[in-house]
């Protein structure tokens, strides 16, 4: 395997750095401590084509391949965990869903405006149906030629800020389906959850379906086939997941590596001590690990070659050493890493909701245990 990254890469990775560090990193506190939607950082966003990535070029996208693609995402999630779960959450669950399983007709109505105007939501998590989402209880009815949905979602992210929104519903004797709803329609309704532990400068919803009508043509995918996209979404969403984790991770150590420079006690710099040097030598070795591991994911997505036990493996691991990683950086920080001066805090809020959503490590392993020994545990 070739982790070398091309001219491109390099040079798209370099611009979503400088971007990060000029426009995203410097609104990150403020953002956090006001819990506050990034309205105008948002059009910057769309702006400068990281909300259409690896969308093809002809859909309002910048083509990226996936590993670009990652490496913006990972820079997003250096700077600013919410900025990048809304992103993630608009590419890896959204656009490139609709690009997958999307009619002709919806990739041309939708892919342009999701790369430049508005943010898509991902409907698949209800009040009693998160780990288990074939347990859902919101439902689709024919009705001449449209659908009619009712039912509730919760923990939506762009889920009240959004344009449009994948829900997931069961329709009678099909089975679960997809349908591309725009959060305007009459009877949707969005509302933002506030006092999250992280992730607070991005919008988290719950959502309402109260007689959405919706025409036939909003139905996406095969009748009864959504888990199927769903799952398949899954692949993406973990895939950015990891790298964003990987991204809290890297802050994580530059957080470290600079505070153990510059604070002293007993007269040198703390950096020189060796059990300060032992946890960020550990913060390190998860990093290059985490980072390691979504590359791989983007190398066989390349290839043309399924990935879903290996953004399966990314996801758990990098959601999960983002959190040590952020621990680790608050206890080199002492006491000052427990208020928010410093950001290291806000790494460890924000890195912990990622060991929960998009499956969390528990249902990962159940997933890895099923891959490795054949036998399926979840029955």
């Amino acid at each position: 395997m070739d982790f070398d990254l091309t001219e491109e890469q390099q040079q798209i990775r370099s611009v979503a750095r400088d971007f990060c560090d000029r426009e995203v990193a410097p609104r990150a506190a403020d953002l956090d401590r006001r819990e506050a939607f990034p309205d105008e950082l948002l059009g910057e966003l769309f702006a400068v084509g990281f909300l259409g990535a690896p969308v093809p070029e002809k859909y309002g996208g910048m083509g990226t391949d996936y590993l670009s693609y990652g490496l913006i995402v990972e820079e997003l999630g250096r700077t600013d965990a919410s900025i990048r779960s809304l992103v993630s959450v608009n590419v890896g669950l959204v656009a490139l869903s609709v690009l997958r399983w999307g009619t002709d007709e919806q990739r041309a109505h939708w892919l342009p405006r999701l790369t430049s105007e508005g943010l898509g939501a991902f409907g698949l998590t209800e009040p009693d149906a998160g780990s288990d989402p074939s347990s859902m209880r919101s439902t689709a009815r024919r009705d001449g030629d449209d659908w009619v949905l009712n039912g509730s979602k919760q923990f939506i992210t762009n889920g009240s800020r959004g344009l449009v929104t994948i829900v997931f519903a069961q329709v009678a004797d099909a089975g679960i389906t997809a349908f591309l709803v725009p959060q305007d329609a009459p009877g949707y309704e969005g509302r933002p959850i506030k006092g999250k532990l992280g992730l607070r400068a991005g919008d988290t919803a719950s959502v309402t379906l109260t007689d959405v009508r919706v025409p036939g043509s909003a139905r996406m995918g095969e009748l009864g086939k959504g888990m199927r996209i769903a799952l398949g979404a899954l692949d993406s969403g973990r895939y950015s997941l990891a790298a964003g984790c990987t991204g809290i991770a890297q802050a994580a150590l530059d957080a470290s590596l600079r505070y153990a420079g510059e604070r002293e006690q007993f007269g040198r710099p703390i950096a020189g001590f060796q059990l300060v040097q032992q946890l960020i030598a550990d913060i390190y070795l998860d990093v290059e690990a985490a980072r390691a591991l979504y590359w791989k994911v983007a190398w066989r997505h390349e290839r043309g070659e399924r990935h879903t036990i290996e953004s399966s493996v990314a996801k758990t691991f990098c959601s999960e050493a983002a959190v040590r990683c952020a621990d680790r950086a608050v206890q080199v920080h002492g006491g000052y890493g427990y208020i928010d001066d410093y950001p290291v805090g806000r790494y460890l809020r924000d890195a912990r909701v990622t060991t929960l959503y998009e499956g969390t490590s528990q249902i990962q392993r159940l997933l890895l245990g099923r891959h490795l020994t054949g036998i399926n545990a979840f029955t």
